[in-house]
């Protein structure tokens, strides 16, 4: 005997929506975001194959762009100091190595800067019309961010080995070093995105900010050893993660090891913290952008 089939359907999961804050259950709070964290790796990882593959089909150069700008930044900066327009410092490493490899990374770190507010400006209208964990569109930008990465680190690997720098064991720690690069780039990137989306000025501002930081940061200068500037440079947080992930990717010895444990600590509490006013902000935000 044939049993009939049942028309019966499972029951669709209800979102009640108060006026109280979730911040007055933080247990709670909690689980819904990791709940919704969970739920939102399949739809981030689309977005990440939809925008990658319409970031690369676009361009006539391609993957070369990853290496196109920071060339030319090393370029410029090989100039300048090569002609004595500007004195960089004595480095640990060649200059054309040290640069080069400083703004490879400090162009990753970049990259996870801005990955949250485009992501956020680009989904405005999906935002609008679909509930759908918010998440999504941050750990997207942290998987494009992690894509364009690996294409930055083997052509940078390639160039070093042409160039005769062997990296030996201390590679295998220095994905250590790019996620830390990420975990600080997300960390501020989210930071930003609540007043970025308000006001476009903060995304303009973002480029102009980020380039008196690199020059606070051993990116192109060499780290001082006295006065004010070593004392702004050693201040900088981003100066144990570029210095760590360099010295590792070159097989050189990390002199700030310690530091960048400590910033890395901290980057992933206050990510945590920024998690949960990105949170608080987006139903402000979704208001703000349909009106």
């Amino acid at each position: 005997m044939i049993e009939p089939q049942s028309n019966a359907k499972a029951p669709v999961p209800a979102t009640v929506y108060t006026p109280e804050s979730s911040l007055a259950h933080p247990a709670r709070m909690a689980r819904e975001m990791f709940h919704d964290l969970l739920a939102a790796r399949e739809l981030s990882w689309r977005l990440a194959v939809r925008d990658l593959s319409a970031q690369y089909r676009q361009a006539f150069f391609g993957f070369a762009w990853a290496l196109i700008l920071p060339l030319a930044n090393t370029a410029a900066w090989i100039f300048l100091s090569s002609s004595g327009v500007v004195s960089v410092g004595q480095t640990s490493l060649p200059y054309p190595v040290y640069v080069f490899v400083g703004t490879m990374l400090w162009a990753i770190f970049m990259d996870a800067v801005n990955a949250p507010l485009q992501g956020v400006t680009a989904s405005k209208a999906m935002l609008a019309k679909i509930n759908f964990p918010r998440e999504a569109i941050v750990v997207s930008g942290i998987y494009q961010t992690l894509f364009n990465a690996a294409i930055k680190v083997g052509l940078l690997l390639a160039a070093l080995l042409l160039l005769g720098i062997n990296p030996g064991w201390n590679l295998l720690l220095f994905p250590f070093g790019l996620l830390s690069l990420v975990l600080a780039g997300t960390f501020v990137g989210l930071l930003i995105t609540p007043v970025g989306v308000l006001y476009t000025d903060v995304g303009k501002a973002i480029p102009l900010l980020m380039q008196f930081l690199m020059y606070l940061t051993p990116v192109v200068f060499a780290m001082p050893r006295e006065g004010v500037a070593a004392t702004l440079f050693t201040l900088n947080p981003l100066t144990p993660l570029i210095m760590t992930a360099r010295d590792w990717l070159t097989g050189g010895s990390p002199e700030f090891l310690g530091y960048f444990l400590a910033v890395n600590a901290v980057s992933a509490l206050l990510l945590l913290a920024v998690w949960v006013v990105y949170r608080l902000a987006m139903p402000i935000l979704i208001e703000r952008m349909s009106a």
